[in-house]
C-alpha cells in the first residue's frame, strides 16, 4: 500500500493533532486512505449562477452572484434574527437567519460581493433565502463545478468539520495523490466493463467534472467492493472445502431408515427430500460440512435437522441443537423427545434454568456417550459441556448468535463437528450469494400438505370493535388468539397501545369466567413466563397477550388469529416471522394488521407487502429494499457487509456481475499467483487478515 495513502490524517493541511482525534472518533477516519473512502452521499450543482429573477421557476437550491445592501436585527428574544438584502443585476432577495444570529453578523458585510448557495422559500408574496451559504466571491470565482456533500456529526460540525470542511480537506488531499494510488482490479476487467482507474476514480468522486464522471467513479468503487466481497467468500469456502476434513458418515440403518420408514408424523415434502439428500452427500463424503437451510415458517426445518442427527447417531456420533430462547429450546426438546421416543434415543435438555444436580448428571452421560442428542440454549457453549463424539451441531436462527459464540461448539471434538445453520428469516438471493457465498444452501421452498395460506388484513382503530367481534366468533368455535404489542409499559415518546393497557382493555373486553387471557413479557421471570405460556399451549387460555417475545418458538395449531397492535412499528420480516405463528393447524388462519390511520410512505409499504403475499422470499426481498442488508442480516455492528456505496438490493445486477468474473478468476488462478493478479491477490489478503475467519461457522 502507497506510504502516502498509510500516512496519519493529522499531517493532512487543516487537519492537526484535534481534529484527526475527533475525525477518528466520529468517522472512523485515521488515515489519508479512510478520508479518500469517505464518500460524499449526493452532490449539488455549483457549475453556473441563477438570477434572482428566476428564483419563482428554479427547482431545489440556487447559486447567485452578487452583493449584500444591507443588514440589520430584528425581533428580540427567541424571535430574534437576522436579515439582509442581496441583489444581482435582475432583482434582489430576503435573506434570513434564525440560529448563529451573532456569528453571521459579524461575518456579513454590506456592499460586499459575495456568492450565494441556498433554498429559496416563500412566505406569503415574497421570497426569501433561510440561512444560505455565503462565500467572498474574490476566494472562490474559481469554484464552479458539482461539489459533494458528506455526512458528518454534531462534534465536527463544532470544529468546522461539517460537510463544506469535510469537502475541503477531500480536495487538499485529492490534489496530492497524483501516482500514488495503487490499482486493485485486473487491466483486464478495468478495459472489459471500462472501469475508470482507481486514482481518477477518485478524484472524480471527490471532485467530479461532471455528474456523469462522478456516476461512473461511483459504479467504479462499487464494482470493486463487490469483487472482493465476493473474492473474499470464494476464498474462505475454498479454504474450508481444501483444509475442512470432516467425520465422514456410512451407515444409516439402525435409526434414520427405521424412522424414516415408520415414524414420519407427515410424509416428507419434495423440498425435504432434497434438502435431505444434499446434506447426506456432505457428511457422507469426509469433508466438514457447512450449510445453511432457510425455510419459511411451519417449512418443516425441524424435521430435517432431527433426520440430520439421525445421520450422525446412526455412525456413532452425537449431535446437538441450539435455539436463541428457552421457550423455543424447550419446545424442540419436547416435540423431538415425543418424535423419537419409538426410537429409545436419549434426547436431554440443557439451558440456564436447569437444576444444579440435573447438570451434574447430564454433564456425565454427555461425556460418557449415553445422550445422543443434546437440546439447548446457549448453555450448550459452556467449556463445561463435553461431548463423547460430537458429530453435528444445528444452529437455529443463526442472526440470533454472535460469530464468536458459535465458533466454540466447532472446539468440541477433535475435528470439527458438521454444522448445520437454520433460519426461517428467508434471505434475498443476492444476499445469500455474497454474505452466505461460504457456505452451501439449502432451500425448503414447499409447505406441508393442508397448510393454508394464512388471510392478511390492515384496519385501523375505528374497526377496533368488528375485530373484537371477530375474536369472539373464532373462540366460539374453539380457537386460539395472539395479540401482541410492541412495547411492555408507556412510553413517554411514542404514543402507542402499550401491552400493559391493552391487558386491562382485553380483560374488560373479554371478561373471566367466560373467557381466560394469558399475558407474557420479556420483563417476567422465566418460569413466569413459562407457566403463563404453557397454559395458551395446553388451551387453559384463549388469549395470549403478548411482546415479541413470542415470534420464535410457539408452537400452537390450534391458534388462529394473530392480531398485531401498532404494525407500522414492526420490520416486515417480524411482521412475517409473527405471522407464522398462526396457520399451522387445517383451520384458515387470520392475521390482523392494526395500526394508526397516518402512515410513512415505508409503513404502508410493508403494511401492503404483508397483506398481498405469505412468500418469505418475497417479503424478504422488499425488506431489503426498504431496510438495507445489516439490517435485514442482523449484521449491522458486525462489519460483514461493510459496504460504503453498494447496495445488495439495488445492485443486484452488479452482485451478479462481480460474482461471475470473481468465480471464473478463482477457476482460472485458484492462489492468485499470475503477475496479473498480483495487486488484487496483495488486496484481498489485507481484507482477509482484518477479519477473523469466523467462515467455517457462519
Amino acid at each position: 500500500m502507497s506510504s502516502l495513502l498509510d500516512r496519519s490524517i493529522a499531517f493532512l493541511k487543516g487537519v492537526g493533532e484535534q481534529r484527526a482525534k475527533l475525525l477518528e472518533q466520529e468517522l472512523g477516519v485515521k488515515t489519508f486512505e479512510d478520508l479518500l473512502n469517505h464518500f460524499p452521499f449526493r452532490y449539488e450543482d455549483r457549475s453556473a449562477y441563477q438570477k434572482v429573477r428566476d428564483i419563482p421557476f428554479a427547482e431545489g437550491a440556487v447559486q447567485l452572484n452578487g452583493r449584500i445592501t444591507s443588514v440589520r436585527l430584528t425581533g428580540v428574544g427567541r424571535a430574534k434574527r437576522l436579515e439582509a438584502r442581496f441583489e444581482d443585476d435582475s432583482g434582489s432577495i430576503n435573506l434570513v437567519w434564525f440560529k448563529g444570529v451573532a456569528w453571521v453578523q459579524k461575518s456579513v458585510k454590506a456592499r460586499q460581493a459575495y456568492k450565494l448557495y441556498g433554498k429559496a422559500k416563500k412566505f406569503g408574496q415574497t421570497w426569501n433565502i433561510p440561512h444560505p451559504e455565503l462565500s467572498s466571491l474574490e476566494n472562490s470565482a474559481n469554484e464552479l463545478g458539482w461539489r459533494g456533500v458528506y455526512s458528518s456529526t454534531e462534534k465536527l460540525n463544532d470544529k468546522g468539520l461539517h460537510s463544506k470542511g469535510l469537502s475541503k480537506l477531500a480536495m487538499t488531499l485529492v490534489e496530492q495523490i497524483g501516482g500514488q494510488v495503487p490499482e486493485t482490479l485486473p487491466i483486464s476487467l478495468r478495459n472489459q466493463y471500462r472501469l475508470m482507474s482507481r486514482e481518477e476514480a477518485y478524484k472524480q468522486i471527490h471532485q467530479p467534472t461532471n455528474m456523469d464522471m462522478a456516476n461512473k467513479a461511483v459504479t467504479r468503487f462499487k464494482f470493486e467492493e463487490l469483487f472482493f466481497l465476493q473474492l473474499e467468500m470464494l476464498q474462505r469456502k475454498q479454504l474450508t472445502f481444501e483444509k475442512g476434513k470432516g467425520f465422514a458418515f456410512q451407515k444409516l440403518d439402525q435409526y434414520f431408515t427405521p424412522f424414516f420408514e415408520n415414524h414420519l408424523p407427515f410424509e416428507l415434502t419434495g423440498a425435504q427430500k432434497r434438502v435431505l439428500k444434499e446434506i447426506w452427500s456432505d457428511v457422507h463424503g469426509g469433508k466438514h460440512m457447512n450449510r445453511l437451510l432457510q425455510g419459511d415458517v411451519g417449512s418443516g426445518k425441524t424435521l430435517v435437522a432431527v433426520m440430520s442427527a439421525l445421520m450422525a447417531v446412526d455412525n456413532d456420533f452425537q449431535a446437538a441443537i441450539m435455539a436463541p430462547t428457552e421457550i423455543l429450546a424447550t419446545q424442540h426438546y419436547e416435540g423431538v423427545s415425543e418424535l423419537l421416543k419409538p426410537l429409545g434415543l436419549e434426547v436431554a435438555l440443557l439451558t440456564g434454568s436447569t437444576k444444579k444436580k440435573e447438570r451434574e448428571v447430564l454433564h456425565e452421560k454427555l461425556r460418557n456417550g449415553e445422550i445422543h442428542l443434546l437440546i439447548g440454549t446457549h448453555a450448550l457453549l459452556e467449556k463445561v459441556v463435553q461431548f463423547k463424539n460430537l458429530g453435528l451441531v444445528v444452529i437455529d436462527e443463526q442472526h440470533r448468535f454472535g460469530v464468536a459464540q458459535r465458533a466454540r461448539m466447532w472446539k468440541k471434538n477433535v475435528l470439527p463437528p458438521h454444522v448445520l445453520i437454520m433460519t426461517a428469516t428467508p434471505i434475498p438471493r443476492t444476499l445469500a450469494m455474497t454474505f452466505y457465498g461460504d457456505l452451501e444452501v439449502s432451500t425448503i421452498d414447499e409447505l406441508p400438505p393442508g397448510r393454508k395460506p394464512v388471510t392478511t388484513v390492515h384496519r385501523s382503530e375505528a374497526n377496533r370493535l368488528r375485530v373484537f367481534q371477530f375474536v369472539k366468533e373464532e373462540i366460539e368455535k374453539g380457537r386460539q388468539v395472539y395479540i401482541v404489542y410492541p412495547l411492555i409499559e408507556e412510553s413517554s415518546t411514542l404514543d402507542l397501545n402499550n401491552l400493559l393497557d391493552g391487558y386491562e382493555a382485553i380483560q374488560k373486553v373479554f371478561p373471566r369466567p367466560q373467557y381466560q387471557v394469558s399475558m407474557v413479557h420479556g420483563k417476567m421471570k422465566p418460569a413466569e413466563k413459562d407457566f403463563e405460556m404453557q397454559r395458551f399451549v395446553k388451551g387453559e387460555t384463549q388469549i395470549l397477550v403478548a411482546t415479541t417475545v413470542i415470534e420464535v418458538g410457539v408452537n400452537v395449531p390450534n391458534a388462529s388469529l394473530m392480531i398485531i397492535e401498532n404494525s407500522e412499528r414492526f420490520g416486515l420480516s417480524q411482521l412475517h416471522q409473527l405471522r407464522g405463528r398462526v396457520g399451522r393447524g387445517a383451520e384458515q388462519s387470520y392475521c390482523i394488521l392494526m395500526s394508526s390511520v397516518k402512515l410513512s410512505n415505508d409503513a404502508k409499504k410493508r403494511i401492503s407487502t404483508m397483506v398481498k403475499t405469505n412468500d418469505g422470499f418475497v417479503i424478504a426481498e422488499e425488506d431489503l429494499k426498504l431496510r438495507g442488508p445489516g439490517d435485514v442480516m442482523g449484521t449491522q455492528q458486525s462489519g460483514d457487509l461493510n459496504l460504503k456505496l453498494a447496495d445488495l438490493s439495488r445492485d443486484a445486477q452488479l452482485v451478479a456481475l462481480t460474482r461471475k468474473e470473481a468465480r471464473a478468476l478463482i477457476e482460472r488462478d485458484s492462489l492468485l499467483q499470475a503477475p496479473e493478479n498480483t495487486q488484487v491477490r496483495e488486496k484481498l489478503n489485507v481484507i482477509l487478515r482484518s477479519k477473523p475467519n469466523w467462515g467455517k461457522i457462519a
